[in-house]
């Protein structure tokens, strides 16, 4: 409220500077004549300085901000793959008993293409993924995750993931897959309903995990051929991929 009265006082103060100027100026050269002439060309003037301002140089510098708000949110999710994605995303696709049909869609290369990366991201969606886990799986998850937890919660204090909605979803799936795991103390013991429903935690992770997965590659593959390099070396759907560079 008071930053607005603020406001409002300066702009009184500012056309009471302006009124003060004109009245000095016919004062001095009596003609106003020329005052008006000036006047009006100079209000007229203002509509296209506002349109300059609003619709040309306004729309620029949101244009370069959203692009640096979207590059930091790529730096933020490039750092989550380094340090969680990729591992577990070979972790959870072992749960899978269709990962072959899988993996016809994500042995990515340097020859795929924007409409390849589409029809992947389309066949992945139509997939049922029925995921069927066990308990000494779950528990290698379970340490995994929970030694990662820590950064994983750094990463949802990042203002920039208000940017990427299905990132957000993402993480939110993680992290409620480590409470559900983390809750159990005994996994072995958890009955065959019990491992229905984790399998439905891990199986809502797999799909999101996959597809933001699949767009990351393709930003590397845009903006970073040697990051894009190594991640393909490393890519955990990829039997023959190997970070060592041969021939």
């Amino acid at each position: 409220m008071g930053s607005l009265r603020n406001r409002i006082l300066l702009g009184v103060l500012l056309v009471l500077a302006s009124v003060v100027f004109y009245v000095l100026h016919y004062v001095i050269f009596r003609d106003a004549h020329h005052i008006f002439i000036y006047l009006v060309g100079d209000v007229a003037f203002v509509f296209i300085e506002v349109l300059m301002v609003t619709l040309v140089i306004h729309q620029l510098i949101e244009e370069r901000e959203k692009k640096n708000r979207l590059e930091k949110l790529n730096m933020v999710i490039g750092s989550f793959f380094s340090e969680v994605g990729g591992e577990l995303l070979a972790s959870v696709s072992d749960f899978d008993p269709e990962l072959e049909q899988v993996k016809q869609e994500l042995v990515v290369n340097n020859d795929w293409s924007v409409e390849r990366f589409k029809q992947a991201k389309g066949a992945l969606r139509g997939l049922k993924y029925d995921i069927q886990v066990e308990a000494d799986h779950l528990r290698q998850m379970r340490e995994f995750l929970v030694a990662r937890r820590d950064f994983m919660l750094r990463l949802l204090e990042n203002p920039t993931l208000l940017e990427h909605e299905e990132f957000t979803d993402l993480l939110r799936a993680v992290f409620h897959l480590t409470e559900e795991l983390t809750a159990r103390k005994d996994l072995g013991a958890s009955p065959d309903s019990d491992l229905k429903h984790m399998a439905g935690d891990i199986k809502r992770v797999y799909k999101i995990l996959i597809l933001e997965w699949l767009d990351y590659m393709r930003h590397l593959q845009k903006n970073y051929p040697f990051l894009f390099s190594l991640a393909v070396r490393q890519n955990p759907f990829d039997q023959t991929a190997s970070v060592i560079v041969k021939g």
